[in-house]
């Protein structure tokens, strides 16, 4: 079996990675900037990469990281998290639901929202967006037009997301009314409805990189202004570290750009 020379098998090394050093090497070998993820995410991340490759130190792994673009994409690909559910965090959807996108849509009036979900996995958050948008335009006498564009730096993912079928565990968060309302049953799955389908696009495109406009299936390009940028996980992480210093409101411009 033929061994990368970079990358012989050696025992790996119990202390943290050099963080500085391997985000400028993934940001000036490779274009990819890591500096945007949780330092002790990286740092369990890194040390699995290590072990991985067997490499004896830091300095190693990192020499070999300058030239070895598939220990690169390794490492990248593990960073990127392909679970999600529908409303997965509450507090982030209840901060949705009942002041983000009200507010949005009191400001955009009939010239309609733009939203980006960013970092959407298998689709549920962009999902789980359309229907509280749904919802709100049910109860207004004019309803807001709106259109989501849902994206994740795993091709794959977004592949399956827009088919739009999940199984029985995957939709246990949703509520009955929703679920008999935006969802037909196929089987033993579930599939989303045509009407919340026409909502949602899936063009590919990683969720820290700019949108470059594309086409999309009815001929109206993505252009790089939108009503709301949107990651729950975003979203949650700064509610819960408002509601534990005492704070108030700091978490919902996490959701806007």
């Amino acid at each position: 079996m033929n061994v990368r020379p970079a990358f012989a098998n050696h025992a790996p090394a119990a202390e943290p990675p050099p963080l500085a050093q391997i985000i400028a090497v993934m940001q000036d070998a490779h274009g990819r900037d890591l500096s945007l993820f949780d330092e002790t995410f990286l740092t369990k991340s890194l040390l699995r990469r290590l072990e991985a490759t067997t490499l004896a130190n830091w300095p190693a792994y990192a020499d070999g990281l300058m030239q070895d673009y598939a220990e690169a994409e390794a490492l990248y690909q593990s960073l990127n998290i392909g679970y999600s559910e529908f409303f997965r965090d509450p507090l982030a959807f209840a901060l949705l639901e009942q002041v983000i996108l009200p507010r949005l849509a009191q400001q955009s009036g009939q010239a309609g929202l733009r939203v980006w979900s960013a970092g959407c996995a298998a689709g549920q958050e962009a999902w789980s967006i359309a229907i509280l948008l749904e919802e709100q335009n049910a109860e207004r006498e004019q309803p807001v037009p709106f259109r989501i564009f849902a994206t994740d730096s795993v091709e794959a993912l977004l592949a399956g997301a827009s088919e739009g079928f999940y199984d029985a565990a995957s939709v246990q968060q949703l509520r009955l009314k929703h679920l008999g309302k935006y969802f037909t049953v196929t089987g033993d799955r579930y599939r989303i409805s045509p009407a919340l389908k026409s909502r949602v696009d899936f063009p590919f495109s990683t969720c820290w990189r700019k949108v470059r406009p594309v086409r999309w299936r009815r001929s109206t390009a993505i252009s790089t202004w939108f009503s709301a940028v949107i990651c729950c996980s975003i979203i949650g992480r700064r509610c819960a570290s408002a509601s534990s210093t005492g704070l108030s409101a700091p978490c919902a411009p996490a959701a806007i750009a």
